[in-house]
């Protein structure tokens, strides 16, 4: 795959370029990764393997998870750190015990996981270093929720790679977010889960428009370039 270059004098002028913009390449010292909530709540080991009406519901998300998400994140995470790439996690976390602070949708989800509990903690498999930074929310989406943007516009970076769960869900909402507020996103979907593969194929459909898409091993590919 060849990767699309910008022609001199236009880096800062999209309009010229049009959609090949949002094509470019990540430039590592401008690139955050972002894991999206990679926790325990909902994708611990014990759940996966779990002989409970639930692990069958959500066999598909949970078989993705196991062979295909969380070993291909793993590699992207060992990949970012070889280039000095930041890598960030995003996880729902109460700043209180009683969820007090959440917002509306998560009390009327009775969704709350502690501050400090096990649920909030990111799965072993994909643990962040120590210092590595993790953002906590209450909301779909860390935009407006969390000092996310203050974080990445404090550290100069422009491009992000997202992965993580749901895809149509949580990762989506940081997919849009991050481009409206400027950033140039690449997803990577086969480092991301849903429940249904039917779920999984609509929303890589439906958010191209605010990302491009790579593989883990065509991003691989791309990050060995560099």
């Amino acid at each position: 795959m060849s990767l699309i270059t910008t022609p001199a004098g236009t880096a800062d002028r999209p309009e010229i370029l049009g959609p090949a913009y949002r094509q470019r390449a990540i430039v590592p010292a401008k690139t955050a990764l972002i894991s999206v909530d990679m926790q325990n709540a909902d994708c611990a080991v014990t759940k996966r393997h779990a002989d409970t009406p639930d692990s069958a519901k959500y066999r598909y998300f949970y078989d993705r998870l196991e062979n295909l998400a969380i070993p291909n994140q793993q590699r992207l995470h060992a990949a970012a750190r070889k280039l000095g790439i930041e890598n960030i996690f995003v996880v729902i976390e109460s700043l209180t015990k009683d969820g007090r602070d959440r917002g509306i949708d998560h009390k009327a989800s009775f969704l709350n996981n502690p501050r400090g509990s096990w649920e909030a903690q990111v799965i072993d498999e994909v643990a962040p270093a120590d210092d590595d930074i993790i953002v906590r929310k209450t909301a779909s989406g860390p935009w407006g929720t969390t000092n996310l943007d203050y974080i990445l516009r404090n550290m100069g970076f422009e491009q992000l790679i997202v992965f993580g769960v749901l895809s149509d869900q949580c990762v989506e909402n940081t997919v849009r977010g991050g481009g409206d507020l400027g950033y140039l996103v690449t997803l990577v979907p086969d480092a991301c889960a849903t429940y249904t593969p039917e779920r999984q194929a609509f929303s890589e459909q439906a958010i191209k428009g605010y990302c491009r898409q790579r593989s883990t091993e065509e991003l691989l590919a791309e990050m060995a370039k560099v």
